[in-house]
């Protein structure tokens, strides 16, 4: 976390405005040459340009890093590759969009020392600084140590406050003892993760837990006045209570994934198409649809359970430590027997009951599945292992 001075607080938020209008305007220059000329604007060509937008606005956009501009380019090239992928894949295009105030958070420097250093003056005992181009020596509340070599350097604003993040090559592993067990883990919204023996790991429901200020917060900012000092208030306390809830959703996540990777040495989990699962139940005042409430109310607990960042960490704690992470296809696991095999709708009695109507196995629904989990993924390591 970055502790600048009100100064250099204001030359960082200087800093991240010049890079929004940077990007909107060369989201402009593509959108104006194609409708008028038919012509497709490239990265290469607005980079060329960048040291003419320079030189005649020295004290505003001549003041940042060049390369922090190129990243910001290369962002907004990202975002139409993007775009050109969903197109070619039949999905919904979403065409990029210009940037408002409060959605674009981050400025990137793509190399340490070009524009920016860490650890500026390692000669102070007792404080990490970063030097960044245009704003100066900010000091860094360092919460942990940095390991390999600093490659790239993002400023990014939430709410009043600012944090540093850094990407770093050569980062050496933390290789853990072998402890020679493996695990299914069957993912949830009653518990967020439940193991082929049977452990599971609770789902706090941090959203649902903030639900109620939440709202108090939004009603209150629907009722302020755009453009005004008790708007952008109002506007902030909603995005700190947002905030707050992603970190504890954060240290939810790394707690249950770290103490997963710290037991078992293979972990099988289901590759879950997160996105899919979330799409909103089809209703128009026409064809009003079936369950649409219901499958709302599903989308929102499945996003506060937040798998897919517990899936990220846990794929990241696993490389670091050496274990192995196996992804099977979900499909039938919640439904099949794991004692006889028998797949069949009714086997899944109610949402945590399962009885199978074959051979008559009673489990836990999420254990059950956890245990079909395992298998499949133990299936799918023992050939690679032998190729």
């Amino acid at each position: 976390m970055l502790r600048p001075t009100a100064r250099q607080a204001a030359a960082l938020a200087a800093c991240l405005e010049d890079h929004r209008q940077l990007y909107n305007a060369a989201l402009e220059h593509r959108r104006t040459a194609y409708a008028r000329a038919g012509v497709s604007v490239r990265y290469g060509e607005q980079s060329a340009e960048l040291k003419h937008i320079r030189a005649d606005d020295a004290d505003g956009q001549g003041r940042w890093s060049f390369s922090s501009q190129q990243a910001t380019l290369r962002r907004l090239d990202k975002a139409f590759r993007a775009f050109f992928d969903r197109v070619k894949a039949g999905s919904t295009p979403g065409f990029p969009r210009f940037k408002g105030r409060g959605r674009f958070d981050t400025v990137e420097w793509p190399k340490d020392g070009d524009g920016c250093r860490w650890d500026s003056q390692p000669e102070h005992p007792t404080v990490t600084y970063v030097r960044l181009q245009g704003v100066g020596h900010v000091r860094v509340h360092r919460h942990r140590p940095v390991r390999g070599q600093v490659k790239t350097i993002s400023v990014k604003r939430e709410g009043s406050r600012w944090f540093v993040v850094l990407s770093c090559d050569d980062v050496p592993a933390e290789p853990l003892p072998g402890t020679g067990v493996a695990t299914g883990i069957d993912m949830g919204v009653a518990s967020l993760v439940t193991t082929s023996d049977g452990d599971r790991v609770a789902n706090p429901r941090h959203l649902a837990a903030t639900a109620g200020r939440l709202a108090d917060a939004q009603r209150d900012l629907a009722r302020k006045k755009r453009g005004s000092k008790r708007r952008r208030i109002a506007v902030a306390r909603v995005a700190a209570l947002h905030a707050k809830v992603r970190r504890q959703r954060l240290d939810g996540a790394h707690k249950a994934a770290l103490a997963l990777v710290r037991t078992y040495d293979v972990i099988v989990h289901e590759d879950l198409r997160i996105t899919n699962m979330t799409r909103s139940a089809s209703s128009t005042t026409e064809a009003p649809g079936r369950n649409v409430a219901a499958k709302s109310g599903l989308n929102r607990s499945i996003l506060d359970a937040g798998w897919g960042v517990f899936l990220t960490i846990l794929a990241h704690k696993a490389e670091s430590a050496g274990r192995k992470l196996i992804a099977v296809n979900p499909a039938g696991t919640s439904r099949t027997c794991a004692r006889c095999g028998h797949s069949a709708k009714e086997n899944r009695v109610t949402q945590a009951g399962f009885a199978c109507t074959a051979c008559g196995h009673t489990a836990h629904a999420d254990v059950n599945a956890a245990i079909n989990i395992l298998r499949a993924g133990l299936a799918l390591r023992e050939p690679a292992e032998a190729a």
